[in-house]
């Protein structure tokens, strides 16, 4: 389920605001950031749960492709953490030979630990 955003900064921190907003409690759930680079459409994602319905939520529903990706693992206090992203990726970029048809992928594992996984050929 997604909340979908442009690629600004304002844009994306009010999409996991909204995104946040829905549930009761954050514990145990899974949350993801998406960027389409073709589109430069942002989505702040969270794993659908078995009680879920998107509707009832207000939320989009996707799906995040599957495949090989090159990743990259920051580790830092929010919001400072978050500032790291877009240069995570970029070092990625240098590194890989990467598949522009899906998305670069924001794994949020803990508070302050982002697992960057950008999709490689």
């Amino acid at each position: 389920m997604f909340v979908p955003a442009e690629d600004t900064q304002a844009a994306i921190s009010s999409a996991w605001e909204q995104l946040e907003a829905r549930f009761e409690s954050l514990r145990g759930r899974k949350f993801f950031g998406a960027f389409d680079p073709i589109s430069d459409e942002y989505r702040a994602c969270v794993q659908v749960q078995p009680h879920d319905d998107p509707a009832d939520l207000g939320l989009y529903e996707g799906v995040l492709p599957r495949g090989v990706y090159a990743r990259v693992r920051l580790r830092g206090e929010p919001p400072g953490i978050y500032g790291e992203i877009r240069r995570g990726f970029e070092q990625l970029e240098q590194c890989s030979s990467h598949d522009r048809s899906r998305p670069h992928i924001e794994f949020y594992r803990r508070h302050d630990e982002i697992d960057l996984l950008l999709p490689v050929v």
